[in-house]
């Protein structure tokens, strides 16, 4: 795989280069409510256009329907690395139409062009590959050589991602290089002992990664939504929480082998209960109690790791020379839920180990619950990606930078 430092040593000056980033940020309105995966990119961008090229960066937004859609414009994002660059960042309306191509044209050496959310095209996104070979021929027709960096869309086989690297001379960027020198550290010569924690709403999103860590981790500590079906696996009433019933029978597997292989399985003794979801928007105080994890009374529903859960995480986190985070352990965008995801992080800050943020929601409550990302050794701006890495799968955008 080509690294970019690589590239420039073979002189990109007046190239257009067309850079895959992942500016997928959250959005209120127009307002980007984090920058994390602008800030991720900035680096690879400005490398290149101090370089002199003609710099084209393009990316997906949130999921429109192969149509334009303004509620998914990559406009703000522009907007916020121009802001980030400290220089004028130009926008095409279009991905490969009249915008985009004029938008191109008119770049000098040095400077930087966003084109529109490449899945207001229906080519980007199509299990047909004639239809994503045809999108990806009309972007390589905007660029002479193709830099892939957004790292949280390389386990996607969409036409910017997997089909564009075929048709022009290709590298890696600085954040690519980065993710997957990290992601060695979790699945080759792992130093011990190695902690993984793991949050979010379903069992079923974090099967292969349970799977494949129970081969590789010394403990694995669950939390958030999918903690309640674990629970339920071992006899215990869970009142109205998210449930996954018919994941069960694989829960109870992984419980017996992690038994058989020696992985300590960590679960919540106490949770913090509400007889209704919080209101995300006003994040209105609400009527929440703490009560034992194994005797959760009907009618409500757990939200978050209780207080002594923390104290019990802290500690199995306390020794770890290698921790992997992914996922939330609770409802931590509302005050009331919100202790058991920031306790992880803290214990995670207050390790001296190698400790990696899988990305997604847990790299936005890093932020949003105030921590210092310098505190951590990586924070990845891909969980899916990351996760898949974690199964054992090949990435195809990984795939496509090889040479």
């Amino acid at each position: 795989m080509k690294t970019i430092d690589e590239l420039l040593a073979e002189g990109v000056a007046g190239k257009r280069v067309f850079v895959r980033a992942d500016l997928n940020v959250p959005l209120s309105g127009t307002t980007i409510t984090d920058d994390g995966r602008i800030r991720a990119v900035q680096p690879t961008v400005e490398k290149l256009a101090a370089a002199g090229a003609k710099v084209i960066v393009a990316s997906h937004l949130g999921r429109p329907k192969g149509a334009p859609d303004p509620a998914f414009s990559l406009a703000p994002a522009a907007a916020r690395l121009g802001e980030l660059t400290g220089a004028d960042v130009a926008f095409a309306t279009d991905t490969v139409g009249e915008s985009a191509r004029a938008t191109v044209a008119a770049l000098t050496d040095g400077r930087v062009a966003v084109i529109e959310n490449l899945r207001f095209n229906p080519g980007e996104t199509s299990k047909d590959d004639a239809e994503r070979g045809a999108f990806a021929d009309q972007l390589a027709e905007l660029a002479d050589v193709y830099v892939g960096d957004g790292f949280g869309a390389v386990h996607r086989k969409h036409a910017s991602v997997f089909d564009l690297p075929a048709r022009l001379p290709h590298a890696a960027g600085d954040l690519i290089a980065t993710e997957v020198g990290v992601l060695k550290k979790l699945t080759e010569d792992v130093a011990r002992p190695y902690a993984v924690v793991l949050g979010g709403s379903k069992v079923s999103d974090k099967l292969g990664v349970i799977d494949h860590l129970l081969e590789r981790a010394d403990r694995i500590l669950i939390g958030g939504g999918m903690a309640y079906t674990f629970l339920k696996a071992q006899g215990h009433e869970v009142g109205s929480s998210l449930l996954q019933e018919d994941q069960i029978p694989a829960v109870l597997e992984y419980l017996r082998r992690a038994e058989e292989k020696g992985v300590e399985f960590v679960l919540p003794v106490d949770v913090v209960v509400s007889e209704q979801f919080p209101d995300l928007k006003t994040k209105a105080p609400t009527q929440h109690s703490t009560v034992p994890a194994h005797a959760i009374p009907a009618g409500v529903m757990g939200l978050d790791n209780g207080p002594e859960t923390n104290k019990l995480y802290a500690s199995k986190l306390a020794d770890a020379v290698t921790v992997f985070w992914n996922g939330p352990m609770g409802v931590f965008e509302h005050p009331d839920y919100a202790e058991g995801t920031r306790a992880v992080a803290q214990a995670l800050v207050d390790s001296s180990g190698f400790s990696v943020v899988g990305g997604g929601d847990s790299a936005a409550a890093v932020r949003i619950l105030g921590f210092d990302e310098n505190a951590f050794g990586h924070i990845s701006t891909g969980g899916g990606a990351s996760l898949e890495y974690l199964e054992g799968k090949t990435l195809p955008g990984l795939a496509a930078l090889e040479d």
